[in-house]
């Protein structure tokens, strides 16, 4: 695996904005789902067994998070936490090379083992944080 900056070619699909445009548009229409007083997503899984699914708490993770309430944002689900942190990183990464049109970071020449390992990587985090979820599934 090898990380690459170059500046991207004018026929490549621009993945920093469109990822941004993603995630700004996500915040924007959450935001106003919520200020509107919908309802907040229901979890199917916890409907039917009683226990947190892997993603439980992401919502309240979100709003603990944006009114920077850090501590209880970590406590509802440290995962989306992870996510949300790694998120507004990589908005300001997209910002500055979509304004600046600046290089941008590839990586390229993955192994099939590298992809493996990622893989495994992020199912373990997913497992972690959902052991966490079910040893404090009393507060959902």
């Amino acid at each position: 695996m090898r990380l690459l900056w170059r500046r991207a070619p004018g026929n490549e699909f621009d993945h920093e904005l469109a990822l941004l445009g993603v995630s700004v548009g996500t915040v924007v229409v959450g935001t106003i789902w919520l200020a509107l007083g919908l309802p907040w997503p229901r979890c199917l899984f916890r409907a039917l067994t009683g226990l947190p699914c892997v993603s439980c708490g992401a919502t309240r993770c979100t709003i603990a998070f944006l009114h920077g309430n850090f501590l209880t944002a970590w406590q509802w689900n440290p995962f989306a936490f992870v996510v949300f942190c790694v998120l507004i990183l990589f908005d300001l990464y997209a910002v500055i090379v979509v304004i600046g049109r600046a290089a941008r970071v590839r990586v390229v020449d993955w192994t099939a083992r590298e992809k493996k390992v990622t893989r495994i990587a992020i199912i373990c985090l997913l497992a972690l944080n959902w052991i966490y979820l079910l040893a404090h599934h009393d507060r959902f």
